[in-house]
């Protein structure tokens, strides 16, 4: 998955580092043992992280109170940043939904007590212990930021307002239908399916029976004639609708912001169907160079004036509860924009992302992989 705000990407070569355990947290590859206390900082931090996470008005603050000198990585894509992080040379990655679990099961990620990020207890209910980072109660990660996937939509196009997801495969909007470029999507799709097709008896849209699976690809598969783009970054999909390429898309907030700050007439929803949505965690390598720098870090972006200054400057919905009005205070209205005040029903709509695994978590391990979901995408795309 890719998710870049802006229309670049930033990619740099890869160089070679030593692994030298550090103080204070013991290091182990192999069986990694929960983190449960912090000890003196390292004086550095390397980081994996989307470009706009790591901005220098809360980057500077944190090494002058830590003394822990962040250099940071971005990273273009999900699997960029899995395959990243098993070189080695990262201390923490800031990993999306559907990256983290394949970290976890790779044991390339430690655990972590939230007991040490005093802010957690802020956190809205959804994202203490979400099944893309916390496994059978254990924490491999603390969540950072989060966004729906919304309905985006020309209001002046489509009369009436849509309520469902049902647009995105109409041939009413043939050539006019945009969605993002990845895998994953997949799982909007199934969701769709799971309310209009109940007799498939999809429960999770990211655990799929082959039987479920196909369905779902072959929905994708009939929706390829309609659209017109599959969108790599939030300027792709904001041009689109700007120059009328587009009248209906999958998005995110930031981009019906943009837009109607621009003038024009867009809106969007979340369908009766829900929604699925990213959500983002910070993850300490097991071969960190500089554990304590980074609990530090992930302590430092849990605060409310962390929280708000990126969701903020980067166009996202934070984790703290308590950062809304600091939002406000930053830009007026920017905690309703981003729906930081919503209610616990609009929570509860959203199937946050997660790495899709053989384990359907009933015991059997009939489920479709990632690996199938990539395959699948690339065949839907040709």
């Amino acid at each position: 998955m890719s998710r870049i705000r802006k229309v670049h990407v930033l990619l740099a070569a890869v160089t070679a580092a030593l692994c030298v355990p550090a103080s204070g947290v013991s290091s182990s590859v192999g069986a990694p043992s929960t983190i449960t206390k912090i000890g003196k900082g390292e004086g550095s931090l390397n980081l994996i992280a989307w470009e706009g996470y790591t901005q220098p008005q809360w980057v500077k603050p944190f090494t002058k109170a830590t003394g822990c000198k962040v250099r940071a990585k971005y990273g273009g894509s999900s699997d960029e940043m899995v395959t990243l992080m098993r070189t080695g040379q990262y201390d923490a990655v800031s990993a999306s939904g559907d990256a983290s679990l394949r970290l976890i099961l790779g044991k390339d990620v430690r655990a972590i007590d939230p007991k040490l990020i005093p802010d957690f207890k802020n956190f809205i209910p959804q994202l203490k212990s979400p099944s893309h980072n916390t496994v059978k109660g254990v924490h491999y990660g603390i969540s950072l930021q989060w966004g729906p996937n919304t309905l985006l939509y020309n209001t002046k196009k489509v009369k009436p307002a849509p309520k469902s997801w049902s647009v995105l495969y109409s041939s009413k909007f043939k050539g006019k239908v945009t969605v993002p470029d990845n895998a994953i999507q997949i799982a909007d799709a199934a969701l769709y399916l799971s309310k209009s097709k109940p007799s498939l008896g999809i429960t999770d849209p990211y655990e799929l029976t082959d039987t479920q699976f196909k369905a779902t690809v072959d929905l994708l598969k009939k929706q390829h004639s309609l659209v017109k783009k599959y969108w790599g970054t939030a300027g792709d999909e904001i041009d689109l609708f700007k120059n009328g390429g587009a009248t209906v898309g999958a998005s995110w907030p930031y981009q019906t912001i943009t837009l109607q700050a621009a003038k024009a007439p867009v809106k969007d929803l979340i369908p009766k169907e829900g929604a699925t949505g990213w959500a983002d965690t910070w993850m300490i390598s097991t071969k960190a160079k500089h554990p304590n720098c980074a609990v530090m870090w992930i302590k430092w972006v849990s605060t409310p004036k962390v929280q708000a200054q990126q969701a903020i400057s980067f166009g996202e919905t934070p984790a703290n509860t308590k950062a809304c009005a600091v939002m406000n205070k930053l830009s007026k209205g920017s905690c309703a924009q981003y729906h930081a005040n919503a209610s616990t029903a609009y929570f509860n709509s959203i199937k946050f992302w997660k790495t899709p695994v053989k384990d359907c978590g009933n015991g059997k391990n009939n489920c479709t992989d990632y690996s199938k979901w990539q395959s699948a995408w690339t065949d839907i795309k040709s």
